[in-house]
């Protein structure tokens, strides 16, 4: 097992251990790359970037995925080289055998990459594992953490590590595609209430290495399948449910609707973005049925925290505005909870709304 220098801040819940992460990297022999289930463009794009950055350091890397890509992701440069659980056991088995250091990206618990790989990774023995993530309240079992809840996406974590670990560095055209869509898609194209000018500098410094932010743009959010635009045409028309008293909306899909548009992943994203989006509407929920459980995804405005609701009720987290979940129950049973417990937040979804 490596020894790692921590930082000072280490004990304490956010913190950012360049230092120990750094000698990590540079004492490894084979690093691993791992993203969570689901995947959406901060934890492809941050983990894709991170590994063009330390190939061109003549570093041995490669990337773990626990499910196929989104078609809209698919397209960044060697994401064809991620190795995924869902299609190919056997080489993702080989991929995390042979490593000795696996940088977890862009999650802060093991259970965030699904079951049958957090028990892969939780058997392993003789491995690192370090955190970069963004998100709060990140979990024991990490031997050295990037955490800071304050940075708009994972991606911007990776951009200021890759200028700890080489300063001035500018970093190649397809490390640069890859963290700006992991910079745009985790910021609703800074349009989510920035705080700070680090993503803009960011920004700034990827299209100065090569970005063409018109043409990622186009990649990411203008590459629709004729099925997607019917399934969100039925989810919006047919499926959404606006709860006006209570300020909030909720679109459910089972697996026979998703199935009847030739459901992808990531055909679903945005869909409570729209629910958000309509007028007096505070907070939104997407709850789609999969193979063994069903998901809900968390959106709000203002101040009212969905992550809260998502961690106490529905095994899940994430941030203020964004978060999501896990129920075991059925589909009908899974709405009447759902129900029950924003009903219980419903004086905080008017105050927060006035």
């Amino acid at each position: 097992m490596l020894e790692i220098i921590f930082s000072e801040k280490h004990k304490i819940l956010n913190y950012s251990n360049y230092k120990g992460i750094k000698q990590a990297i540079s004492s490894a022999t084979n690093i691993v790359l791992s993203t969570h289930t689901n995947p959406d463009g901060d934890t492809i794009g941050s983990a894709l970037g991170l590994y063009h950055f330390l190939k061109g350091s003549q570093i041995n890397v490669q990337i773990v995925c626990p499910n196929i890509l989104p078609e809209n992701l698919a397209w960044m440069p060697q994401s064809d080289g991620i190795i995924s659980h869902e299609t190919d056991k056997a080489l993702f088995q080989t991929a995390l055998n042979k490593a000795d250091l696996i940088i977890h990206i862009d999650y802060n618990a093991f259970h965030r990459t699904g079951k049958a790989v957090e028990k892969l990774l939780q058997e392993l023995e003789d491995v690192t594992h370090i955190m970069i993530d963004h998100h709060p309240n990140p979990s024991e079992g990490f031997k050295a953490y990037l955490s800071d809840p304050t940075a708009c996406s994972t991606a911007q974590l990776v951009y200021q590590f890759t200028q700890y670990f080489s300063p001035n560095t500018l970093l190649s055209k397809d490390a640069a595609d890859c963290l700006y869509v992991g910079l745009i898609t985790d910021t609703g194209s800074f349009s989510y209430g920035i705080e700070d000018e680090n993503p803009y500098l960011i920004a700034a410094a990827l299209v100065k290495a090569g970005v063409d932010d018109r043409l990622v743009h186009e990649k990411v959010y203008s590459n629709n399948t004729l099925n997607r635009l019917k399934l969100l045409g039925f989810a919006l028309s047919e499926k959404l449910v606006v709860n006006t008293e209570e300020k909030w909306a909720y679109v459910s899909l089972s697996k026979k609707e998703l199935n009847k548009y030739h459901y992808q992943p990531g055909d679903t994203e945005g869909i409570a973005n729209y629910a958000l989006s309509i007028n007096g509407v505070l907070a939104a929920v997407l709850i789609t049925e999969k193979e063994d459980v069903i998901r809900l995804s968390f959106r709000s405005k203002g101040d009212f925290a969905v992550n809260t609701i998502a961690a106490k009720h529905f095994a899940g987290g994430g941030h203020l505005n964004a978060a999501g979940g896990d129920s075991l129950l059925p589909m009908d049973e899974t709405i009447a909870n759902l129900k029950k417990h924003m009903g219980a937040y419903k004086d905080e979804l008017v105050k927060s709304g006035s």
